[in-house]
C-alpha cells in the first residue's frame, strides 16, 4: 500500500487544479464560443449608395446577419485597381458614415494593393480602390482594410467569459486542423450577439467550413 504526505496530497491537488483551469478560459468559462467567418463586403455612405445606384436608391434589405440591425442588400459593387478587380462583391447595411472596404489579405494581393489590418471602423493606413455600380463610379480612397478578428459580446457574456472591452485574447479554432488565434479583440456592447467573427484567410488556415467553434484561451490585456 502506498501511503501519501501531506505534500505530496497538496501536489497532486495543484496539479489537477491547474490542468482544469488550463482548458478553459480567462474568467474559467470553457463553453465554446460561436465563430462566424467574414466574406468580403463593403459599407456604404448614403452618398455613395446614390453615386453608385442611382439618385434616390436606397439598399435593399435581402438576408439578417447575425448581429442585431445589420443585413446582406440585394446590392452588389464591383472592386477595382490599376491591377486587378475582384467582381460581384456584398454591400452590407444599414449605411454608415464612412465607406468602408472589408477585404482579406489573399483579396489585397489580387488586387495588388497594400492593406492594414484595423479593427472595423478604423481607417488608419487604408487602401485606395475603385468602386463600380450600375450608375456610376466612386473614388474610395482610404477605404480598403483587412478586418481584425474580434469578438462580439454583450456586457452579460463578457462577465461570463472574465474578459473586458477592448481587451485582446486567444481563441482556438476547433476544427479538423485546430488554429489558435492571437490578439483577438473583445468588442462589448448591449446590442451585440455573441460570435467571433474571422475572415476567409483565417478560415481556411484551419480548414474551417460549415458550422464551427473556438474555446477562449489565455488572454492579455490592451485596454484604452
Amino acid at each position: 500500500m502506498n501511503y501519501y504526505s501531506e505534500q505530496d496530497i497538496r501536489d497532486i491537488v495543484a496539479s489537477v487544479l491547474a490542468q482544469s483551469g488550463a482548458a478553459k478560459g480567462p474568467g474559467g468559462c470553457a463553453d465554446p464560443l460561436p465563430v462566424e467567418i467574414s466574406a468580403r463586403h463593403v459599407h456604404l455612405t448614403e452618398d455613395a449608395v446614390e453615386k453608385l445606384y442611382g439618385t434616390g436608391c436606397r439598399l435593399t434589405r435581402k438576408r439578417e446577419l447575425s448581429q442585431p440591425g445589420e443585413f446582406l442588400s440585394g446590392e452588389r459593387v464591383k472592386i477595382v485597381t490599376a491591377r486587378g478587380v475582384i467582381d460581384n462583391v456584398a454591400v452590407l447595411g444599414p449605411v454608415r458614415q464612412r465607406v468602408q472596404v472589408e477585404l482579406s489579405l489573399t483579396d489585397a494581393r489580387t488586387l495588388g494593393i497594400q492593406i492594414p489590418v484595423n479593427l472595423s471602423g478604423d481607417l488608419t493606413g487604408a487602401g485606395d480602390v475603385l468602386l463600380v455600380g450600375p450608375a456610376g463610379i466612386l473614388e474610395a480612397k482610404g477605404s480598403a482594410i483587412a478586418a481584425k478578428a474580434h469578438i462580439h459580446m454583450t456586457p452579460a457574456d463578457a462577465g461570463r467569459y472574465g474578459v473586458r472591452n477592448g481587451q485582446s485574447v486567444s481563441v482556438r479554432l476547433q476544427t479538423s486542423r485546430p488554429v489558435t488565434l492571437e490578439d483577438v479583440v473583445v468588442r462589448v456592447k448591449d446590442t451585440f450577439r455573441l460570435a467571433v467573427h474571422i475572415d476567409f484567410d483565417e478560415a481556411n488556415a484551419a480548414a474551417a467550413g460549415g458550422e464551427i467553434t473556438g474555446i477562449l484561451a489565455e488572454s492579455r490585456c490592451n485596454i484604452e
